[in-house]
């Protein structure tokens, strides 16, 4: 309870950059591709605020830990990158203002850290 605690206030905070671009962070469980609750809530706002910049391009980057098969690993960020972009197009952003960028597996941003993926809008 304590890390979901942990990861949902993570979540809110993702959503509070200001200036000329906008970043937003969704977590994953370890080894998982499946959008929870929070981080559902969390793709939902950035495809709203997408939508008030409508030249800009959506930049989603992924990332996952390097824990064994590398192989494994690296799909796991691509999978994950699919998913918030799929996500991404069906909250209303379109597909070709979303470039895709997955991470290659490391450890160095913590257990955490290295489970997320990054949702930058870069303003016109």
């Amino acid at each position: 309870m304590r890390r979901l605690s942990l990861v949902l206030g993570l979540c809110l905070l993702a959503g509070c950059a200001d200036g000329p671009s906008r970043k937003y962070v969704v977590f994953f469980t370890r080894d998982s591709t499946a959008l929870e609750d929070p981080a559902l809530w969390v793709v939902q706002h950035a495809a709203e605020q997408a939508g008030q910049y409508p030249l800009s391009v959506v930049t989603v980057e992924g990332y996952a830990s390097a824990h064994g098969d590398l192989s494994a690993d690296a799909l796991l960020a691509i999978d994950r990158v699919k998913k918030v972009s799929g996500q991404l197009v069906a909250d209303g952003v379109k597909a070709d203002r979303i470039r895709q960028r997955p991470r290659a597996p490391a450890n160095e941003d913590g257990a955490v850290g290295s489970r997320r993926v990054e949702i930058e809008i870069a303003a016109p």
